[in-house]
């Protein structure tokens, strides 16, 4: 028996008392804060933190905030509007009063909360979806809501054995950090060559196509759409993206249709990612995005175009405001190191074997990372359900 099954066992073995948030935990109000404010008074050496809107988070010092609220207690912030989330904060802060917080005079029961309402994010989210374009959630939704609230000595325990599947899955996601700035690392080193090695444009290595710039009509079943949110490394994820039929289909791939280990580049907003396509993969482009179709070693042109020294390039050659553009003119134009073929081959050898370990979800860290954030997920909601007393 578990030392959380004794302490059920000893304190509340016939089940515990559900209440309504707002009968155990205070209250607590934010800061009246625009968005022009928050930029204004940005500081990274500020001492608090300001949480606002989606996942805005700035630091200020407190003498720059105007008519501050200060929470100086551990305490869970309820994110209500645009994402829906709860984030527990144990120093100085304050946050847009269009959300709130809770507090409780044990800083055990406060941390028993966030992992309460981590637990049902999805009831939240539910709540949230009918509340117009941008999601949000009213006051009464968490006020209202009833959860369990078992003795102390049992909060202590779940926040315990909680944080320490936290604490594992924060230094798996450290290890995995540190692994791929190694990789990245050692790519652009295995990618630096001398003067001696040809320097081409991307045109002069590979057919470009761009896409159409229209907005389809999405459906429920079809053919998948390569969208810039797509674009990210790697192979992509089709079984995520957007749909489209098969007219639609038909018009995107006019120009031409992606193929096997072709290079995807999205080109407005989130620029200069590329992906590579699957194998079998039935797709299109969508809008901001272009195809480059290698005519060198395509694992190779996609490493070169993934490091550091094409990104330079192109954060030195984006346009527009504050939606940035990567023209397709200056896409054809990235500079690309050709060294011969048997070299290229090298190359790709050894970083597919790097990027194996650090990216593949089917094996190494990210593997484990999932693996373990799925099992914390299952025990967590495990701990979390007790059988309610009876009167």
């Amino acid at each position: 028996m578990s030392k959380l099954d004794e302490l059920i066992a000893e304190l509340c073995p016939n089940g515990v008392e559900y209440k309504k948030i707002k009968q155990v935990y205070k209250r607590l109000k934010g800061t009246p804060i625009t968005a022009g404010k928050m930029k204004e008074i940005d500081n990274p050496n500020g001492e608090i933190r300001i949480f606002a809107g989606g996942k805005t988070v700035i630091n200020s010092m407190e003498k720059d905030i105007p008519n501050a609220n200060i929470t100086r207690v551990p305490a869970v912030l309820v994110q209500s509007r645009g994402v829906i989330d709860a984030v527990y904060y144990d120093k100085p802060f304050t946050f847009k009063n269009e959300m709130w917080a809770y507090t409780a005079d044990n800083e055990i029961a406060v941390k028993y909360l966030y992992y309460v309402l981590k637990s049902n994010l999805s009831h939240f989210r539910k709540a949230a979806s009918g509340m117009g374009s941008l999601p949000q959630i009213s006051l009464r939704v968490t006020e209202e809501f009833v959860i369990p609230v078992p003795p102390l000595p049992v909060q202590q325990e779940i926040v315990r054995i909680l944080d320490n599947f936290t604490e594992l899955t924060a230094e798996l996601t450290a290890e995995l950090t540190a692994r791929r700035k190694q990789y990245e690392y050692y790519r652009d080193l295995l990618l630096m060559f001398g003067e001696d090695i040809e320097i081409l444009r991307l045109e002069e290595v590979a057919d470009i196509y761009d896409s159409l710039h229209q907005t389809p009509t999405y459906v429920n079943e079809g053919f998948s759409m390569i969208r810039v949110t797509d674009v990210k490394g790697g192979y992509i994820d089709t079984t995520n993206t957007y749909k489209v039929d098969y007219e639609t289909f038909l018009k995107f791939t006019q120009k031409y249709k992606p193929q096997y280990n072709d290079i995807v580049v999205s080109r407005v907003g989130s620029y200069g990612n590329f992906s590579l396509i699957g194998e079998n993969e039935d797709c299109c482009l969508g809008q901001n995005t272009a195809i480059i179709h290698p005519r060198i070693l395509n694992k190779y042109l996609y490493y070169y175009l993934c490091s550091n020294y094409v990104r330079t390039y192109i954060e030195s050659n984006i346009s527009g405001g504050s939606q940035k553009t990567l023209s397709l003119k200056n896409i054809k134009n990235i500079p690309i190191a050709v060294p011969p073929l048997e070299e290229q081959e090298r190359i790709v050898a050894i970083l597919d074997r790097f990027d194996a370990l650090c990216n593949d979800l089917t094996s190494g860290i990210p593997a484990e990372i999932e693996a373990r954030q799925k099992q914390y997920e299952y025990y967590r909601d495990k701990l979390l359900s007790f059988k309610e007393v009876t009167a």
